[in-house]
């Protein structure tokens, strides 16, 4: 599909700019209401940021403690890495239904119920009282909050097109990449005055203050006209279609390989960090801000300077070959093959792998929605689900040798990356299809 560049908001923001709230009259045209279609803009950014946010901040405040949780609950790690699992799985799941369901009953609704299971869902987090428990109140809690993750990218898609919205993506990855570097910091300091409960408790607060913001300021963006009527059956033969499109099957399962590649480094890197090589959580919290800030400048180099510039397949085979050589490095100096390696090291073939990310992970997006112009939200559900999902498997295979090795995280990591490429080039044949 052709990169038009036209963003289909523009008109629209501009119109409801120059309406005064209330009354349906028209305030006029001019400089007054393009400052407010530009505000408005602006906050529907914001918000849309803050729902792709949330599943980051639901996971890397509770990694500084995922070592205290294994202590406080006298489990082995292997079962407290599965409350990691357990959420990612229900972000998966709750794809699959939200993603269609927003296609026939519009953004906001589904938007709103999700936001408050969620809510319901984090506060119980707060009193579990055994691993088992705990493990089952993330996936309610995944379950919920998957309606932000992908209700945000269809909005994205009902907004923009071609250039613009792969622009909008990488926009996205800033305002949402602030929560990985922030989350572990404040998970951190949480934990200096608190147990690993208060964290639950925070995100608690976070999520009813996000949702008061949705309820209030994100409007519905795909008109009832434009909404799908058939029930169960019309949106599996629309996720059948979809799937039958063998391009965007191969951007999704390169996007969810490389996904599994960064999400075996979530899962792992607190144990690896901090009982194989001893450092503090505070420590962790430092590299692992270190590495979203890479991941963060990466996607403002695709946005800003690439996209328009080069085609986005260029720039995407580019961040998944990074991704493959750093993850070979990372197996390479885990394994010993470099004899005895220290954190440092590590911390930055970790940096190297976290920063290509900018460039796989939004331009894997754009390119598949692109390609479903009609069926956004059930698009935005198979691009969701597809990714949770295998990182879901990816997340208890990094710890299968115990916490005393990070090999099978490099191993992951190699498999996974490769996979990216392969599907990348073998499906998507970037080579036959103009930019």
């Amino acid at each position: 599909m052709p990169e038009t560049g036209v963003s289909r908001a523009q008109h629209a923001d501009i119109s409801n700019a120059a309406v005064e709230p209330g009354t349906g009259e028209s305030t006029g045209a001019g400089p007054a209401a393009t400052a407010a279609a530009r505000r408005t803009a602006l906050l529907v950014t914001l918000v849309l940021g803050g729902l792709t946010a949330l599943p980051p901040l639901s996971m890397d405040m509770y990694l500084p403690a995922l070592p205290a949780v294994t202590d406080a609950l006298h489990a082995p790690a292997a079962t407290v890495q599965l409350t990691l699992t357990a959420c990612l799985a229900g972000m998966a799941l709750g794809q699959v239904v939200v993603g269609p369901m927003s296609d026939r009953w519009g953004r906001r609704r589904p938007l709103l119920i999700g936001m408050a299971v969620y809510v319901l869902a984090t506060a119980i987090c707060v009193f579990a009282p055994t691993a088992e428990l705990l493990i089952g109140f993330r996936l309610l809690q995944g379950l919920a909050g998957a309606a932000g993750i992908v209700i945000a990218r269809a909005v994205v898609r009902d907004m923009y097109d071609g250039v613009e919205m792969a622009k909008f993506f990488s926009t996205l990855m800033l305002i949402s990449g602030v929560a990985p570097i922030v989350a572990p910091l404040i998970g951190g300091q949480v934990l200096r005055f608190t147990d690993w409960r208060g964290i639950f408790a925070v995100l608690t607060v976070v999520g009813v203050a996000l949702t008061l913001v949705v309820w209030k300021w994100l409007h519905e963006t795909l008109p009832p006209e434009e909404r799908h009527t058939g029930g169960i059956g019309e949106a599996l033969r629309t996720m059948r279609g979809l799937l039958g499109d063998r391009v965007f099957t191969g951007y999704m399962i390169a996007g969810s390989l490389a996904f599994a590649a960064l999400f075996a480094y979530v899962s792992a890197s607190p144990f690896v960090v901090q009982e194989i090589y001893g450092a503090s959580p505070q420590t962790f919290s430092l590299l692992f801000g270190i590495n979203s800030i890479g991941l963060i400048t990466v996607g403002q180099i695709n946005g800003r300077l690439l996209v328009g510039r080069i085609s986005l397949d260029k720039a995407l085979g580019f961040g998944l070959g990074v991704i493959v050589l750093a993850a070979v490095a990372l197996l390479l100096m885990t394994s010993g093959v470099f004899g005895e390696v220290g954190l440092v090291p590590v911390a930055a073939g970790l940096f190297v792998l976290m920063s290509a990310m900018g460039l796989a992970m939004p331009n894997t997006n754009a390119q598949a929605l692109m390609r479903t112009k009609h069926a956004a939200g059930s698009a935005s559900a198979l691009l969701g689900t597809s990714s949770f999902l295998i990182g879901a498997v990816a997340s208890p295979l990094v710890g299968i040798a115990g916490e005393e090795t990070a090999v099978p995280m490099a191993v992951v990591q190699v498999v996974c990356a490769v996979g990216a490429m392969v599907c990348f080039l073998g499906l998507c044949r970037p080579w036959q299809r103009r930019s």
